[in-house]
């Protein structure tokens, strides 16, 4: 299969090289990292996170980001985002070169401080301060700002999440000059009917601001929930490889969605992601390589493609 360069019908944006990669208390070493990324982007992957902004004494695994940052920018055809918890993140980002800058403010407030040290109303401001030095830069240099609210749907140290309070936070943050405001299941508590209620309401809300969407497949409900969220108008969702990842500041919450199932299932389903499906499962070869002994998951990478499978985009070219 080749990789398609036409139109898509929904983005994955793959965050195995941030949100993995932060959970597993090893290193992958720098040079596997840029041959990891470099390989997801000849398999397809048009938006790829590939680091966090954030003290390496707090997670030595990101302490590389900069070099990662500046090596994947130089890729053709791939949006290049790197999560930044704060101002001062977002300036070492900036100074980096890097294009998509992405802000994790928590709808609980117990989370907010376990995870970036701030209550969620600081949070809130703090995205402002970072829009505010986006404002100050010349054109040219300005990176677009992403907002994913954490813990929208729950929280494993709080419990449930207002989804008014959450619905009102996207406005706050869009207020305050976010480019777009997204919804993250941080700990795998979404079901599909919320997921369809909050996303819909988001829209209504923010209309061209509103976001993709971040799911954990925690409790098994993460692929139901991109369902879910793509009848309510989603169309960019965020997903690891081989399944890597969580929030290592909130207990239990493990599972990111896993990139070959969610692609595989969007291109059965019809959708065009532009991604080959041979080239990506290979790619988690060059995990196993950085991260020996780490476990991976997906059926599709267990189980094979069908037998006479088709993208969706040969499917609608016969």
């Amino acid at each position: 299969m080749s990789v398609s360069t036409g139109e898509i019908d929904v983005m994955v944006s793959e965050v195995g090289p941030r949100d993995g990669l932060q959970s597993v208390a090893r290193t992958m070493p720098t040079a596997v990292k840029h041959r990891w990324i470099a390989a997801l982007a000849q398999a397809g992957l048009r938006e790829i996170e590939v680091g966090s902004f954030v003290s390496p004494k707090r997670l030595p695994q990101m302490g590389d980001v900069a070099e990662v940052v500046q090596r994947a920018v130089q890729l053709p055809g791939v949006s290049v985002l790197a999560l930044v918890p704060n101002l001062k993140g977002a300036e070492r980002a900036i100074a980096a070169g890097t294009p998509k800058l992405t802000m994790p403010p928590s709808a609980s407030h117990a989370h907010s401080l376990a995870n970036i040290g701030m209550t969620t109303e600081a949070a809130i401001t703090e995205v402002g301060r970072v829009c505010a030095l986006r404002d100050s830069l010349p054109a040219g240099r300005r990176p677009h700002i992403e907002v994913g609210i954490s813990t929208a749907f729950g929280c494993t140290i709080e419990g449930p999440v207002s989804e008014d309070w959450v619905i009102r936070m996207a406005v706050m943050l869009a207020d305050a000059g976010a480019d777009t405001v997204g919804l993250s299941d941080t700990t795998g508590y979404g079901n599909p009917a919320q997921v369809r209620r909050m996303f819909t309401r988001l829209r209504q809300e923010l209309g061209g601001k509103a976001g993709g969407a971040h799911f954990h497949n925690t409790r098994g409900q993460g692929l139901a929930n991109v369902v879910a969220a793509l009848e309510a108008g989603v169309t960019t969702f965020d997903s690891s490889q081989g399944g890597l990842g969580g929030c290592p500041y909130a207990p239990g919450a493990t599972g990111n969605i896993v990139t070959e199932d969610l692609v595989f299932m969007l291109e059965a389903m019809g959708l065009r992601t532009g991604i080959d499906m041979a080239r990506l499962l290979a790619a988690r070869a060059l995990v196993a390589e950085g991260l020996p002994g780490e476990p991976l998951y997906g059926h599709v990478a267990e189980a094979g493609l069908p037998r006479g499978f088709a993208p969706a985009a040969a499917r609608m070219a016969a």
